[in-house]
């Protein structure tokens, strides 16, 4: 599977903090969704400048062939450019007016560079799409771009080991979730029942399901105001500390690189991860390894949200070749066109039909990250989150090894959020 592991992502979020600071944005909301022109009809032509970061862009151009072999006249071009030199790459082309025709861009980052990107046509239909990855591509009412590929959050647990300590079925509550995490470290032998971020980067992000699921927002309704320390943020975030507080997941380990080993060993056999990790616990586990766990949707309080990631496809302002880029963008979004994608890559299609296909309805694992990717959410799409989630970040580090009271947290992370504001 190529998609972004835990490094790629801490590698983009730090780099996100330290190229965005000085981005805004211009107000253009609905005006620039009434502005948004069609897409002709006919066969595209021309050429295409795609700009695809790491593995996607170095697996698009087989892909691309067949979207050239039925427009005869069509030349896409793709450049691959690292992870961690993208936002640099994009933020440098939109400051020079070189940007690419069309691009992947990550779901954080379209807050960020929204103003020059072309809104999307009404001939895409957005209702084929998961709901969640939709809401990835609007920025204040507006549609950039489509949801090219998805990924969400979901417990991956050791159900042979959960055997042991008397579990025989998925937790389906945060009592449920909790009760397994004790379960396996007291009754089969883990020494941690669980492996939770502990801060760092992303480590606020993999907190935000149990707020979503809690009934927290992280801004108003209309998006200019941040609501951080909510009682039901503060909630969710005391029973994420309490794992910590009771031993049942350690305060020195973080997860990333030692996820897997501390998975497949046995010594922490639970985590929240992406789908990016069945191919890798496999991999790491053996033959055989695949019969020894499971995944299960984010356990419920009030809701079970997940995060939604991915990868927007969008095409810039400034194309040269706007109506060619368009329709790739369109047949990127097909079903079949995604399906193709999945099995060459393992990257999760965003058009809820391909999911009919047995390669995922059929599979136990990854069928359960389609139910999943109905109910999900994702961070606010404007120009300063990466600095509020930095922040964020640091006080999750605080709750979690110095004990710091959640709410008090969620208090010092408003109020630093005030300062730093939407960036709107």
């Amino acid at each position: 599977m190529i998609h972004p592991n835990a490094l790629k992502a801490a590698a983009v979020g730090l780099a996100a903090t330290l190229l965005l600071t000085a981005c805004g944005r211009d107000s253009t909301g609905s005006s620039a969704a009434s502005s948004a022109q069609p897409i002709a009809s006919g066969a595209a032509s021309g050429t295409i400048t795609l700009w695809a970061q790491g593995s996607e862009g170095e697996a698009l151009p087989a892909l691309l062939k067949e979207f050239e072999s039925e427009n005869p006249g069509v030349k896409v071009n793709v450049t691959a450019i690292p992870w961690d030199a993208a936002l640099s790459k994009y933020q440098t082309a939109i400051a020079g007016g070189t940007t690419p025709d069309v691009a992947q861009m990550g779901t954080t980052w379209m807050g960020d560079f929204a103003d020059s990107f072309d809104p999307t046509p009404k001939e895409i239909d957005a209702g084929s799409f998961f709901p969640g990855s939709v809401k990835s591509t609007e920025v204040e009412g507006t549609a950039y771009g489509v949801p090219w590929y998805v990924d969400t959050r979901v417990v991956y647990y050791r159900s042979d080991l959960a055997e042991k300590a008397g579990i025989t079925k998925a937790p389906e509550t945060w009592d449920d979730f909790k009760a397994l995490a004790k379960g396996l470290q007291d009754k089969a032998g883990a020494k941690f029942g669980v492996q939770l971020p502990t801060g760092g980067a992303d480590s606020y992000q993999a907190t935000l399901p149990f707020q979503w699921s809690n009934g927290a927002k992280l801004m108003n309704d209309d998006g200019t105001k941040w609501t951080l320390d909510t009682p039901e943020a503060a909630e969710a975030l005391k029973y994420y500390s309490s794992f910590f507080a009771d031993g049942i997941a350690s305060k020195a380990v973080s997860t990333g690189t030692t996820a897997e080993a501390s998975f497949v060993d046995g010594s922490a056999p639970m985590m929240i991860s992406g789908p990016w990790h069945v191919g890798l616990l496999n991999k790491a586990g053996g033959e055989g390894f695949e019969g020894k766990y499971k995944v299960a949707p984010m356990p419920k309080e009030k809701t079970s949200t997940s995060f939604v990631g991915g990868s927007n496809m969008v095409v810039f302002k400034k194309s040269k070749n706007r109506d060619a880029s368009w329709k790739l963008v369109q047949w990127l979004s097909k079903p079949e066109t995604q399906l193709k994608w999945y099995k060459a890559t393992g990257d999760l299609p965003s058009q809820q039909s391909a999911w009919q296909d047995p390669s995922l309805s059929e599979d136990s694992k990854l069928s359960v990250f389609g139910d999943q990717l109905k109910t999900t959410n994702n961070p606010p799409a404007v120009p300063n989150w990466t600095q509020v989630a930095a922040a964020a970040d640091s006080e999750i580090e605080q709750i979690v090894k110095a004990g710091k009271d959640p709410a008090e947290a969620l208090k010092s992370l408003q109020q630093t959020a005030d300062s730093i504001g939407t960036g709107k």
